[in-house]
């Protein structure tokens, strides 16, 4: 049976990807977009089939409106995939007040309302399914991307605790946890800070170690992803490339290492 499909975020990149993938193969998506002209290709190749939506995910009430037209509009929403995010590429101390919070509105905020959004809608529904697209820098980081890797961060919090939340509802949550990607998010679609001649060498070493390698192929998430909305029990973390699960990895291993090390001083801060 084919599935409703909310995409935020579709006008480039993993969302576009997604969408068409899902559309080809006889879903029905809803693709949300900031500007409409970016769907007209999908529009003109499968009709009916997708509903295009004008949306800033920023705007809360937007948000709302555009998630009960998809509702009213398809009859249920049986998958959100909260995609709407960019890059800000920046050391933390060049990072002005409007690019940090611009980059938590969208990151952050503009998922927490979509999945307000949806929630009574699944609820009703006794079912559905919330992916939201991280990245593997909300559980590691790297140097140059503070604002980016807390906006995942603070991403994964809110996942992993409404998961508990919903549950009894039937509503499943995944956390999709790219590394990088060939796609827009480092180009086009990406913000950077006013580069100071501090952070010069860290910034330098940085782009060095991303070597063509480092980059996954856009396209071949495509797989992956349709398995996850597929799944009946659909995992809550769900890492995407090759060199994400070797780098979580040796953090988590790092991290317990320096737990135990300091496991006596934790125990006594507990005083009984």
């Amino acid at each position: 049976m084919s599935k409703i499909i909310l995409v935020t975020g579709a006008s480039r990149g993993f969302g576009k990807l997604w969408a068409e993938a899902l559309l080809q193969r006889g879903d029905k998506v809803a693709a949300t977009a900031r500007n409409l002209d970016t769907l007209n290709d999908l529009v003109e190749k499968y009709g009916d089939a997708v509903l295009p939506i004008q949306l800033d995910v920023n705007d809360r009430e937007a948000g709302f409106a555009a998630v009960n037209k998809v509702n009213a509009h398809f009859g249920r929403i049986d998958v959100l995939i909260n995609n709407a995010g960019y890059g800000l590429f920046g050391a933390i101390e060049e990072t002005t007040e409007e690019q940090a919070r611009a980059q938590m509105e969208t990151n952050f905020f503009g998922l927490l309302w979509l999945t307000q959004a949806v929630l009574p809608i699944m609820r009703a529904q006794k079912s559905g399914h919330i992916i939201q697209v991280s990245s593997f820098l909300g559980l590691a980081t790297l140097p140059v991307l503070g604002l980016y890797n807390a906006s995942k961060f603070a991403v994964e919090g809110l996942s992993e605790t409404l998961s508990q939340e919903v549950k009894d509802f039937g509503i499943n949550i995944t956390l999709i946890e790219p590394n990088g990607f060939s796609t827009d998010w480092s180009g086009a679609s990406a913000f950077q800070t006013e580069a100071t001649e501090t952070y010069a060498p860290i910034k330098k070493a940085f782009m060095e170690g991303a070597t063509p390698d480092t980059w996954g192929k856009p396209e071949a998430t495509i797989e992956p992803v349709l398995k996850i909305v597929d799944s009946p029990n659909p995992p809550l973390r769900l890492l995407l490339g090759k060199i994400a699960y070797p780098a979580v990895k040796a953090l988590y291993e790092s991290r317990l290492a320096s737990w135990d090390e300091w496991k006596e001083v934790s125990a006594a801060a507990h005083g009984h």
